[in-house]
């Protein structure tokens, strides 16, 4: 439960800086969503550039199986290294934006959707 409670924090913390440092328009706000309960967590951009409708999620990580599977990045930044720097391990880090068969080439982990890894 220590490691769970400890995953949330980061990923928590990690998202908070990320977006507190989003320059959004007036008409876009930047949110963050924090699920607890089933464990989902994203930065998103949500409202109006002109006539044109911004709904984007910027980052997603959802914690499955005792793993933080980052499940979406649009930005630069490399997520997956600052949580290895908070120190979390890199084999409970999933990689979900890649192919199932292209995790075993990246240094994170490798875990399947519905498997236990």
């Amino acid at each position: 439960m220590a490691k769970l409670a400890k995953y949330r924090e980061c990923v928590q913390n990690l998202l908070t800086g990320y977006a507190n440092e989003d320059v959004a328009l007036d008409e876009v706000e930047v949110q963050l969503i924090f699920d607890e309960k089933r464990d989902h967590y994203q930065w998103m951009n949500v409202g109006w550039e002109g006539l044109k409708r911004v709904y984007r999620c910027i980052i997603h990580f959802d914690i499955k199986d005792e793993k933080i599977w980052l499940q979406q990045n649009l930005t630069d930044q490399n997520p997956a290294e600052e949580l290895v720097a908070m120190g979390v391990p890199r084999e409970d880090i999933v990689l979900g934006l890649q192919r199932a068969y292209k995790r075993q080439y990246t240094d994170y982990g490798v875990a399947e959707i519905g498997k236990i890894n």
